[in-house]
Order: C-alpha cells, then sequence, then structure tokens
C-alpha cells in the first residue's frame, strides 16, 4: 500500500507516519531524510545531492524523484508512507509517473484538516513542553515561524487537495482529532 499525508506543517502527518511504520511495516520516505542520508552515501546519486547541498542550493525535483526510484526498487515492506513530497503539482505529476514506471500505484492520499489558529497553539505548546522536559524546541516552532511555513503549504502544497481529489484518491479526517482518534481515521481509510 502506498500513501500520502497531506496537511500543513504541525498537523501530525509524522506521528502518524511513525504509527504506520511501526503497525503496518510500511516505509516512510521522508524527502529530508533521504538527502541527508544521500549526501552521505556515496553513491552516485549522492554525489549530485552533496554538490548541490554544499553549494548551498535547492535540490532539483528530478534528484528527489531519483531518490524516491531507488527507494521504490528496494524492499516494499507494507508499502510507501510519502511524507514531505509532493508538495508541487509538478511533483505530484512527477511521481505518478514514477509509480508507473514502477509498477506501483497510489492507493491514498489522507488529508490531515486542521485549524490554524489552534495549530498555532499546538507548536507553541509544542516548544513549551519540549523545553519543560528539560530538551529544546525546534527552532521552527514558534508563531512567526508557522505563520511563513502555513502560507508556504497554501501557495504550494495544498493545490493537491483538488488535484487528487479529482483522481479519486483523496480522503480527509479531523487532523485535531486525538493521536489516538487519528490513527483510528487513517487506519479506516486503509482498510
Amino acid at each position: 500500500m502506498n500513501i500520502i499525508l497531506l496537511g500543513p506543517p504541525g498537523a501530525g502527518k509524522g506521528t502518524q507516519a511513525g504509527r504506520l511504520v511501526e503497525k503496518r511495516d510500511m516505509i516512510q520516505l521522508s524527502t529530508g531524510d533521504m538527502l541527508r542520508a544521500a549526501k552521505t552515501s556515496g553513491t552516485e546519486m549522492g554525489k549530485k545531492v552533496a554538490e548541490v547541498m554544499d553549494r548551498g542550493e535547492l535540490v532539483t525535483d528530478e534528484i528527489v524523484i531519483g531518490l524516491i526510484r531507488e527507494q521504490l526498487e528496494g524492499d516494499k515492506k507494507g508499502g510507501f508512507i510519502f511524507d514531505g513530497f509532493p508538495r508541487t503539482l509538478a511533483q505530484a505529476d512527477a511521481l505518478a509517473e514514477l509509480l508507473e514506471e514502477c509498477g506501483e500505484k497510489l492507493d491514498a492520499v489522507i488529508e490531515m484538516q486542521v485549524n490554524d489558529e489552534v495549530l498555532v497553539e499546538r507548536i507553541i505548546n509544542r516548544a513549551k513542553e519540549a523545553v519543560a522536559a528539560g530538551g529544546t524546541a525546534r527552532a521552527d516552532d514558534n508563531e512567526e515561524s508557522l505563520k511563513v511555513r502555513l502560507m508556504a503549504y497554501y501557495k504550494q502544497t495544498s493545490p493537491l487537495i483538488g488535484y487528487y481529489h479529482a483522481k479519486g484518491n483523496l480522503t480527509s479526517i479531523d487532523g485535531l482529532a486525538s493521536m489516538d482518534e487519528v490513527e483510528a481515521s487513517v487506519a479506516k481509510v486503509l482498510g
């Protein structure tokens, strides 16, 4: 089973992806993690990634698709969770082409719907809890950074909601429910 979790920053996509990895033996494909791993891998693709990142540039969609292709050609376990990709309509088209080339399909796109004001409160509380527990808050866990990240999400990524709805893949769930309730909603979508 191959799925995409969609939703703004802080909606809980990473938390739910982690639960799917644990309970369904799925593979979480986080583009950020893949880029960091590729940079130090020494592979041909890794060398390309390192060159681009060392110049401080953004890695192209072509390179990201190449990294995803490598993952799709490996052990598939319980399927893939696309985390942080696609972010744009062009990336969604590229992913669809890649899945078709690899004989795979997209089984579900789950939109985690949230209220922006509640989301801001959630992120601020997450930062406070991290500090209270003796840790440090993420650098972008503050209201100003979240508003910038939300604007980028609405400009670039939210058009994917209509895109996947038109393809018949989209199911929306309440992303503000408790973690267990969200997990149950995801499980219901996946069957």
